[in-house]
C-alpha cells in the first residue's frame, strides 16, 4: 500500500478539489434534454482550465472522461447522445490527475425540478449516508473491514437494497486504481490496518432490486439484471491522525463528519 507523506498529502488534496470543483459544474448542467456528452465535454473543458488530466479517458481502453449512469445502469456509463429526462437519477464518476496525483469521486443526482418517488429519494439519500457512514470508520488503528461493516449497516438499516458485490473501492495515489480492494460489506478477513497517509477511494453502490449485474456488449455499461434503478456514491479520502480528510469534499468533509461526530480533520489540514 502507498503510504503518502504530509507533503504527498497536499498534492493529493490539491488533486480532489479539481474533482469537487468539477463535479458542481457538471452537476448544475444535469437538465432536461442536456446528455452525457455534454458532460463530457464539460469535463474536457474544465481538466484543461485547471491544468489537470483525466484519469478516465484511455484506462483501459475507456473513450471519455467520465462515466455517465442513467437509472439501471449501475457505473460505467459510456456517454452518448440520449438526453435526460425529468424524474431521471444520473451517476456521474469522475477523476483527475494534478501533478502525477489522482481524485475519483462519484454522486447520483436527479434530473429536473420536481419530486421523485419516495423510494428512488431515499436510494439516494440512504447510498449517500452509507458512503459517509464508511468514512466515518476511516480512523488510524481501525481495520480496512470496518469500512465496508458500517457500510453495509447502515444499508441494511434503512431498507432492503441490493448491495453491489462485484465491484467497490480502492487505494488511489499515483494510480487511480490501487491495492487494497475495498469492499462495501462485511467480511470475515480483519485487512490491513488503517495507518496515516492511506488515501483510499470508498464507492458503495445499492440498488432497489437484487445485487445482480451484467455487462453490456460495449464491454464496460453495468445495468442491474432485474431493471431496478441504482445509486453510487465515492469519495477519495486520507487517513490523517486527527481523522478521516475528505480530499474530494470542497469542505474537506467537515460537514458531514461533525454531523457525525467525527473530529473534522479538514480544519487540521486547511481544508
Amino acid at each position: 500500500m502507498e503510504i503518502k507523506s504530509p507533503e504527498q498529502l497536499a498534492g493529493m488534496r490539491a488533486a480532489g478539489l479539481v474533482v469537487a470543483e468539477i463535479h458542481e459544474v457538471m452537476r448544475a448542467a444535469i437538465v432536461p434534454g442536456a446528455t452525457p456528452l455534454d458532460l463530457d465535454a464539460i469535463a474536457r473543458r474544465e481538466l484543461a482550465a485547471r491544468g489537470a488530466t483525466s484519469n478516465f479517458l484511455g484506462y483501459g481502453g475507456f473513450p471519455a472522461t467520465v462515466c455517465v449512469s442513467v437509472n439501471d445502469v449501475v457505473v460505467h456509463g459510456i456517454p452518448d447522445a440520449t438526453p435526460f429526462r425529468d424524474g431521471d437519477i444520473v451517476s456521474l464518476d469522475f477523476g483527475a490527475v494534478l501533478d502525477g496525483w489522482h481524485g475519483d469521486a462519484a454522486v447520483t443526482v436527479p434530473v429536473g425540478s420536481g419530486e421523485l418517488p419516495d423510494d428512488v429519494a431515499r436510494l439516494l439519500t440512504d447510498c449517500e449516508d452509507a458512503l459517509w457512514s464508511g468514512i466515518a470508520a476511516m480512523k488510524a488503528g481501525r481495520r480496512l473491514r470496518d469500512i465496508g461493516t458500517a457500510i453495509e449497516k447502515t444499508i441494511e438499516a434503512r431498507g432492503d437494497y441490493g448491495i453491489v458485490e462485484e465491484y467497490g473501492g480502492h487505494g488511489i495515489g499515483t494510480a487511480m486504481h490501487m491495492d487494497p480492494h475495498v469492499m462495501n460489506y462485511r467480511t470475515r478477513q480483519r485487512g490491513p490496518k488503517l495507518v496515516p497517509g492511506l488515501c483510499l477511494a470508498v464507492e458503495p453502490m445499492i440498488t432497489l432490486g437484487g445485487p445482480e449485474t451484467h455487462v453490456l456488449p460495449d464491454d464496460w455499461t453495468v445495468k442491474t439484471d432485474d431493471g431496478t434503478w441504482a445509486a453510487h456514491f465515492e469519495h477519495s479520502i486520507a487517513v490523517t491522525p486527527e481523522g478521516p480528510w475528505v480530499l474530494t469534499a470542497l469542505d474537506g468533509g467537515a460537514a458531514r463528519l461533525a454531523a457525525l461526530g467525527v473530529p473534522a480533520a479538514a480544519q487540521v489540514h486547511s481544508g
